[in-house]
């Protein structure tokens, strides 16, 4: 079977370096102190905004003529838990116009109202919602700021990094009272960490497939 080859429209297209200099560069001019810096790492440019100029920044790389960024394509977040500004909010805008990708990074503490950017991208509604309830992140302004992926009355947020890995609450269909019923969690046994790379925690047990090798040597 000959091997397939892929068109140029079908190979994936790295942003040029000089590209993202000038459009880093062009940022800086409008945006004079009103950015924190910019980096460009693995073909993206990453623009570090103070929280208090994040709506300005996005209406301007929104409306500029060089910039175009009519997309924003998501909303996540970082938690850096030893931090002073323990999150960082990260937004990722496409500019279908100059087909290019930026990324906006803002440092926030934990009890900082992030801005909502509902009245300049829409679709920010259901970004933000979902870091709210993953993070517990709030955005100032937001029109209907409730969890979107977790239950109602869920407990805690789960991707902050001191969120245990069993969660607070098991939740399950009884079948006598015909519902789903939450109760805490009940381990049998607490967790262990086993290290099976170390010749003195390993387990003795053979894994299926590793007799061979040993019948082999």
């Amino acid at each position: 079977m000959a091997e397939e080859t892929k068109t140029p429209s079908q190979l994936p297209v790295e942003q040029p370096l000089e590209a993202l200099n000038d459009l880093g560069s062009h940022i800086e001019m409008k945006r004079s102190g009103a950015i924190d810096g910019w980096s460009i790492a693995y073909g993206e440019l990453t623009v570090a905004s103070p929280l208090s100029e994040l709506i300005s920044l996005a209406e301007m790389l929104k409306t500029d003529p060089t910039c175009r960024f009519t997309s924003l394509i998501d909303i996540t977040a970082v938690d850096h838990p030893g931090r002073e500004k323990r999150f960082d909010v990260v937004y990722h805008f496409l500019s279908m116009w100059q087909n290019q990708r930026i990324r906006v990074k803002v440092a926030v503490g934990e009890q900082e109202m992030v801005p909502t950017l509902t009245e300049v991208f829409p679709a920010a509604g259901w970004y933000e919602r979902e870091v709210f309830d993953m993070f517990g992140l709030l955005f100032s302004g937001h029109p209907d700021l409730r969890r979107i992926l977790t239950d109602y009355g869920f407990r805690g947020h789960p991707l902050r990094k001191d969120f245990p890995t069993t969660g607070y609450t098991e939740v399950r269909y009884d079948e006598v009272e015909k519902r789903v019923v939450y109760e805490p969690v009940k381990l049998v046994q607490e967790y262990r960490q086993f290290d099976f790379m170390s010749p003195w925690e390993g387990a003795e047990y053979v894994l299926p497939g590793d007799d061979k090798a040993t019948k082999a040597g």
